[in-house]
């Protein structure tokens, strides 16, 4: 707004909606001293947000040869920092972990550690058409060479499948929901990034978990507690994917294109495809952050907000967000439709400010930022215990998961015919 300008009236409501909220969650900041305890975080899905999964499960790691992991990461260690990046360090976590058993027979859940997003172009994405070819070839690998896949047909395995529209691994949507999810693992469980009601590409049973963000990189980012929130609502990242949707009317479902015409001008709305050097301590500095879906539900600033205390603001419709049984998404979120995007600004301002306070209060709390975070090393809480948490709560496995002698369900011939080609 330039200087002299006269806010309009639903304007100049924001406004006082924004300096408000900021007042109070300033005077509510703890001071700088303080420390933070980890206590057990109110509500029905907190209940279980410090569970220690110790004790629980016992999981059996396969030993894979080198070519379905490790060679994959010596070849291209940007593995290491992308948002799909939880399948490695998943499995550096398992194997140290107390839930390991050297002995198959008292397993309760098969790992088959394979990095099937580690496979890059020379721009940094996973190549899609690569990632079910390297899944099927190391299930053909551990059914060849042990007999726990082939009495289950995976009943009791887990894979990681941290891709964007997860097991049906593409980007795009139409050619994932055209892919569907690798048949080979439609008995297994599916531990994966992508969650989205009634959708093609999320299977029954799946456990939802939040895209990688690294740690240390967001600690060093930390700003004093006592900054003022002076940003009402904060964006950065695209609203149109033209590379890749060049109509610009598919990317996002046409979400984030709807926030950037309707609120481009509005004083309250800090939004840009820019990603400043100053992006963590901004987040830090705002009310809400805006976290609308992309190609797919979700994406790191989600993982971001929560870590920096901003409330989330979740377009996307359907979605089904990380460790939902353990974290009170209802209590910390604010969730708009895609089709009322339009007024996200009235959305934003009706939200009293005792209810902003409330969610920032449940934000701060360690366990909250623990939950959603892959550290390294692993601390008790965190990411890896959610996911462990998750298995062990599907304990004792379903009736008829082990087959008869002889028994098959699954097709290993099934699936486009692109996926049957060997890796």
């Amino acid at each position: 707004m330039g200087a002299g300008t006269r806010p309009s009236a639903p304007a100049a409501a924001l406004l006082a909606v924004a300096a408000c909220c900021a007042a109070l969650l300033v005077a509510a900041a703890p001071p700088q001293h303080q420390q933070h305890k980890h206590v057990r975080i109110s509500g029905n899905a907190g209940d279980v947000l410090e569970d220690d999964p110790v004790g629980k499960l016992k999981v059996f790691i396969y030993e894979m040869p080198r070519k379905y992991n490790h060679y994959l990461l010596e070849k291209d260690n940007r593995c290491l920092y992308h948002m799909f990046a939880a399948e490695i360090f998943m499995h550096q976590f398992l194997l140290a972990s107390a839930v390991r058993t050297m002995n198959p027979e008292e397993a309760d859940w098969f790992y088959t550690p394979v990095y099937v997003t580690c496979d890059l172009t020379q721009q940094g994405f996973p190549l899609p058409f690569r990632a079910p070819r390297i899944m099927r070839s190391a299930i053909q690998y551990i059914a060849a060479t042990w007999p726990y896949w082939n009495r289950t047909e995976g009943a009791d395995h887990f894979f990681l499948a941290p891709h964007d529209f997860g097991a049906c691994f593409h980007y795009q949507e139409e050619r994932a929901i055209e892919r569907g999810i690798l048949p080979l693992l439609r008995r297994a469980t599916l531990v994966q990034t992508f969650g989205q009601r009634n959708h093609v590409c999320m299977q029954e049973g799946s456990i939802t978990i939040p895209p990688y963000a690294n740690p240390q990189k967001m600690q060093a980012h930390l700003i004093s507690p006592g900054t003022p929130r002076s940003i009402f609502a904060y964006f950065r990242g695209l609203f149109y994917d033209m590379g890749n949707d060049p109509e610009g009317g598919y990317y996002a479902r046409g979400a984030r294109a709807s926030v950037w015409e309707n609120f481009k001008d509005n004083p309250l709305f800090d939004m840009s495809s820019e990603h400043p050097s100053t992006y963590y301590e901004d987040m830090q500095r705002a009310i809400f952050c805006l976290c609308p879906l992309g190609w797919a539900p979700w994406s790191p600033r989600l993982v971001e907000a929560v870590v920096f205390g901003c409330i989330p603001v979740i377009i996307a419709d359907d979605i089904v967000l990380p460790f939902a049984d353990a974290i009170p998404w209802e209590q910390i979120s604010v969730f708009v439709a895609e089709a009322d995007v339009p007024r996200l600004d009235s959305i934003l301002a009706s939200v009293a400010p005792e209810d902003v306070l409330r969610k920032q209060r449940l934000l701060a709390s360690p366990a909250m930022k623990q939950a959603v975070l892959f550290h390294q090393p692993a601390r008790p809480g965190d990411a890896f215990d959610q996911v462990l948490n998750g298995l062990a709560r599907k304990l004792p496995h379903r009736e008829g998961a082990f087959l008869k002698p002889g028994e098959k369900v699954l097709d290993w011939n099934a699936g486009l015919d692109s996926d049957l080609k060997p890796w």
